[in-house]
């Protein structure tokens, strides 16, 4: 199985190459996805009334899926994810971003 951890510059462009790769279809996923989780826009800190959040940069998308698909650019690791795949761990080849 494979675990890819997505970030881009925005929900539109996200969509966009998810449906151009088949992952993402009209209705439902494609051929052999399991999940796609839309994780959004995350926020990095601590917030309280005084302080205000901070966001990282981009709009994250999770995929779990059998086959192996280049995101190039798209495809990150975080050190401290938001999400998680119970029992399974993220690919390792991509570049991190500290989240």
């Amino acid at each position: 199985m494979n675990i890819y951890k997505l970030n881009y510059i925005n929900k539109e462009t996200a969509i966009a190459d998810l449906k151009a790769k088949g992952i993402m279809l009209e209705e439902g996923y494609g051929i052999g996805v399991h999940a796609i989780v839309e994780i959004g826009i995350i926020c990095i800190n601590e917030q309280t009334e005084e302080i205000l959040p901070i966001f990282a940069e981009g709009y994250h998308y999770d995929v779990m899926c059998e086959q192996e698909i280049d995101f190039g650019e798209n495809e990150i690791q975080v050190n401290h994810p938001k999400h998680s795949f119970a029992g399974y761990e993220q690919n390792t080849d991509s570049p991190v971003l500290e989240v």
